[in-house]
């Protein structure tokens, strides 16, 4: 993938992040508690496992030694934290030369095993694992009352960049 792909994935995270966050924001914490709890539980599994990876793309000594906690902070705390983990993605990403990207770091995983991946990979690991995890909120969502947002890449694509609709079939591919 060339840099400018893992960017563009990474701004599609942030997008569909902050579009979550927007839908869990909605719930009636009275009426349903379970759900938020849900939603606030992957939130959290997620924002840690960010801030780990951040840590060894640092190469910097990891935050955390589980991938959830008991305490599970608030919806606003989480919020800030996935849009600041976010923010240094992207960051980052943009500052990381092609070398730099296919760069392997070695690593253990929060269960002790060893493991390997190149910045790169780990930076679509995140984007791949936030989308797993807000398919999980969005089943949250659709239990308290059908907040989900559609929050997929071909949504973003044309949210974003509104002229690609303009097109009809076979347009532009030299038929």
């Amino acid at each position: 993938m060339p840099a400018t792909q893992i960017l563009n994935q990474l701004h599609y995270k942030h997008w569909a992040d902050q579009r979550t966050l927007a839908a869990i924001d909605q719930i009636d914490a009275q009426a349903f508690p379970a759900e938020l709890a849900v939603a606030r539980q992957q939130l959290n599994h997620l924002v840690r496992v960010e801030e780990v990876f951040r840590a060894r793309l640092m190469e910097m000594p990891e935050p955390h030694t589980s991938s959830n906690s008991d305490n599970v902070p608030e919806l606003e705390e989480l919020g800030r934290r996935l849009s600041d983990a976010n923010d240094w993605l992207q960051a980052y990403a943009e500052s990381l030369s092609p070398a730099k990207l296919g760069e392997k770091i070695y690593f253990r995983f929060l269960d002790g095993q060893s493991g390997s991946m190149s910045r790169e990979e780990i930076l679509f690991h995140l984007v791949n694992h936030g989308t797993y995890h807000r398919g999980a909120i969005g089943h949250a969502l659709d239990m308290a009352g059908g907040l989900r947002p559609a929050d997929t890449y071909t949504v973003f694509i044309h949210a974003t960049e509104p002229e690609r609709r303009g097109h009809k079939q076979g347009e532009g591919m030299g038929v």
